[in-house]
């Protein structure tokens, strides 16, 4: 792969964007990374920083606009920038809520709207929507996380159909749990109802060893830069326990389903 990849991957300070952008590097793509203070970041060796709050409008258009006056165009367009919650539906607000899909849904609205009058003039490129596989699962004490991430697989399927007449082809990445900082300090809502304390509990014990047996954040950078340099596929879950999820979405009956998701969050029959 040449120079002539020009990639931008969102939220690169850590975690998954981090191992995601120093892989594209490493197949040899020019690569931009987006932070949210260029004062405060981490060098990234082989990654042009950006500047970019995803949350806020007229700084998606600003960076958006530097990689576009740095390098003339944008082949790549990784949108893996985002965040968490946990607790139950009911003690979850609407301002976090509404605080969770600004940063999970909204913010890949604000990119793709940027990016896409670039890539139809071009004539080509590809976007990869960072999802889980609490996209496609329901996620007992983390409801409004996988009901945003659910969001991002309609966001993403209905794209793709728009864009493909412009050579622009839409892929979603679907992760399980991963060794990460997100994963290991996701947020708690501000409320709690003491009748849910108990399942809370055993769900938020159960998270914890998830993410201390997740693969680490390398895993799910390689499947990220398949699905961007490789043959178009709608959905791409790494190797493991996510590809595993998938198959058991599609195959298993309900029932079944149900009552594994329940054991693995730790919850009564």
């Amino acid at each position: 792969m040449s120079q002539s990849t020009v990639v931008l991957v969102t939220g690169v300070s850590s975690g998954i964007g981090r191992a995601t952008a120093e892989k594209f590097v490493q197949q040899g793509c020019r690569v931009f990374g987006t932070v949210r203070n260029l004062a405060t970041a981490s060098p990234l060796t082989g990654v042009q920083l950006i500047e970019m709050d995803v949350r806020d409008e007229a700084s998606v258009q600003l960076g958006m606009q530097a990689v576009i006056t740095a390098a003339k165009r944008l082949d790549v367009l990784v949108n893996n920038a985002g965040t968490t919650l946990t607790g139950a539906v009911e003690e979850t607000s609407t301002t976090e809520a509404a605080a969770l899909f600004d940063t999970n849904v909204f913010s890949i609205l604000r990119t793709v709207q940027a990016v896409l009058p670039h890539m139809r003039a071009q004539r080509r490129g590809r976007i990869i929507n960072v999802s889980s596989v609490l996209g496609f699962l329901p996620a007992p004490y983390m409801g409004l996380y996988s009901a945003s991430k659910h969001a991002v697989e309609g966001l993403s399927e209905t794209l793709d159909h728009e864009v493909r007449q412009f050579g622009i082809r839409v892929t979603l990445v679907e992760p399980s749990f991963t060794k990460t900082n997100l994963d290991r300090n996701a947020p708690q809502t501000a409320a709690v109802i003491d009748d849910y304390a108990g399942e809370r509990s055993l769900a938020s014990e159960a998270l914890v060893n998830s993410v201390n047996q997740a693969p680490a954040p390398e895993t799910v950078a390689n499947t990220i830069v398949d699905a961007a340099l490789g043959k178009w596929r709608m959905r791409r879950t790494p190797a493991g326990e996510a590809s595993l999820l998938s198959k058991l979405r599609r195959f298993m009956p309900a029932g079944p389903v149900d009552a594994s998701l329940r054991k693995t969050f730790g919850l009564n029959s």
